[in-house]
């Protein structure tokens, strides 16, 4: 699979929209590649986290987020799943699966119930090792701010906004991952 044909057919080139999705994935690939090679012990799919973390946020284009050039029409946490959908209509399951469960620190059914979010009553927890590390590599770096990595208490205080469960989840995947 080549990521670049996916993101070639819903972000025109020279876009303001593109160069943040483009920026912003490839800080989490360099990210998780770091990890990656300072943990060969996880046995880590090096080829799937790349395409994956380039892909992760794929559904973007779909949301209302002016500051970073998205004027879709859905929330911003809707991206995930809608990047899920997108990919799997693309034919790559397995992606779809990252971008679905990487919001916050993933996202459970009683979370998403209780906090009344607009994205379907499911599961949306990174499962896979692989799922694991793009979600916890994503938590460094944010659409606005695109030239600045977050100290782990900065991305902890991000994840804070979605309860404590991600913040369990993250703590757990500092133990694992740094």
């Amino acid at each position: 699979m080549n990521p670049n044909e996916i993101i070639d057919k819903y972000y025109p080139q020279d876009s303001a929209l593109r160069s943040v999705l483009l920026i912003h994935s490839y800080a989490v690939v360099h990210k998780a590649m770091k990890i990656i090679d300072a943990h060969p012990e996880l046995s880590l799919d090096r080829n799937f986290v790349r395409e994956a973390a380039l892909l992760h946020d794929i559904g973007i284009f779909q949301t209302d987020a002016p500051a970073i050039h998205c004027l879709g029409s859905h929330p911003y946490i809707c991206h995930g799943y809608l990047g899920a959908d997108l990919l799997r209509s693309e034919g790559f399951p397995r992606h779809a699966l990252v971008c679905e469960r990487h919001t916050g620190a993933g996202l459970s059914l009683l979370e998403i119930i209780e906090q009344q979010l607009p994205i379907p009553h499911r599961d949306m927890l990174p499962i896979s090792l692989e799922e694991q590390l793009i979600c916890f590599a994503d938590k460094f770096f944010s659409k606005t701010r695109l030239d600045e990595e977050k100290s782990v208490e900065k991305a902890r205080k991000s994840i804070a906004k979605y309860g404590e469960e991600g913040l369990i989840r993250f703590n757990r995947w500092c133990s694992l991952f740094l």
